[in-house]
């Protein structure tokens, strides 16, 4: 089974320059990642701004190219000039600011406007339209102007056109940060059923916990690094190391350590409200026994 992305010694710097031209200084913005997605998999990259996760997924469809290191995606290299197309046909982008990629005046042609560019016929385009529409539930809209359109409901418009391309892989760039809770949960949910459903490889770019907690895989970055990697309930268990990082972790995560602290005998890494409830039933439970 190969890897859907790999990135080996990942190093990636900022030049800054003055008015001039002349070299003021260097940011190393990805230092030294290591980094394996498999195929199929859900995998989240979490830490706070300036931690380099947005600068290391911008890789992962060759927007930027490596200063060391090297990228690859379904096994191609990035800075293989002559797979670039295919580079990202298969790793699609989804960025923050939904604004930024609606092109067209009407939903459906916005949708097209990928499998157009590739070159796929017509007939096609339009059956892709529709299912990619279908898929994150906006079929409704296919005649509306984007500008109508709630910040959620572009965002979905977004993931569609992407989805138009059929990828293999999606990268999600705080695709969340613009939006309301509502909007936020929509987009997760269409995220998630594409890994679900359609078996594709999601990487989710975040800074807020709730969203990192249904990923198979999660990656905590700061400065550069990658600090923790794991599982979500390994991560949230260690709620000390997170804050060190200046990252939370989910509001009940954050109860049931509190819990435990005041001396319930709760277990580490609770995700969910129900997982919490149940956890307190069983201490109950337990406590009636004679």
């Amino acid at each position: 089974m190969g890897k859907m992305l790999k990135t080996e010694k990942l190093v990636f710097e900022y030049i800054r320059r003055d008015e001039e031209g002349n070299v003021e200084g260097i940011t190393r913005a990805v230092d030294g990642v290591d980094l394996e997605v498999k195929p199929g998999e859900f995998i989240a990259i979490l830490g706070h701004n300036g931690s380099g996760k947005s600068t290391l997924a911008k890789h992962f469809n060759a927007l930027l190219y490596p200063t060391e290191g090297e990228v690859f995606v379904d096994g191609m290299n990035t800075e293989d000039d002559e797979h670039l197309w295919d580079i990202r046909q298969e790793a699609g982008m989804v960025f923050q600011n939904p604004d930024n990629q609606i092109i067209g005046q009407v939903v459906e042609e916005d949708v097209g406007f990928g499998p157009e560019n590739m070159g796929v016929p017509t007939e096609e385009i339009w059956e892709r339209v529709e299912e990619s529409l279908k898929t994150v539930g906006m079929l409704q809209f296919r005649k509306s102007s984007p500008n109508h359109l709630s910040g959620g409901q572009k965002q979905r418009v977004s993931i569609a056109g992407v989805i138009a391309m059929h990828p293999k892989c999606i990268i999600f760039d705080e695709p969340t940060a613009m939006l309301d809770p509502n909007g936020r949960k929509e987009v997760i949910r269409a995220a998630r059923a594409l890994n679900d459903v359609e078996k594709i490889t999601i990487v989710l770019i975040t800074h807020y916990m709730e969203e990192v907690i249904y990923a198979d895989k999660v990656f905590v970055m700061d400065k550069g690094h990658i600090e923790m990697a794991g599982t979500p309930r390994e991560i949230f268990s260690q709620v000390e190391k997170l804050k060190e990082l200046r990252l939370g972790v989910p509001q009940v995560t954050l109860l049931a350590y509190e819990l435990q602290k005041a001396g319930l005998p709760v277990r580490d890494g609770i995700l969910t409200k129900e997982e919490l409830v149940q956890e307190l039933k069983r201490i109950k439970g337990s406590c009636n026994q004679p």
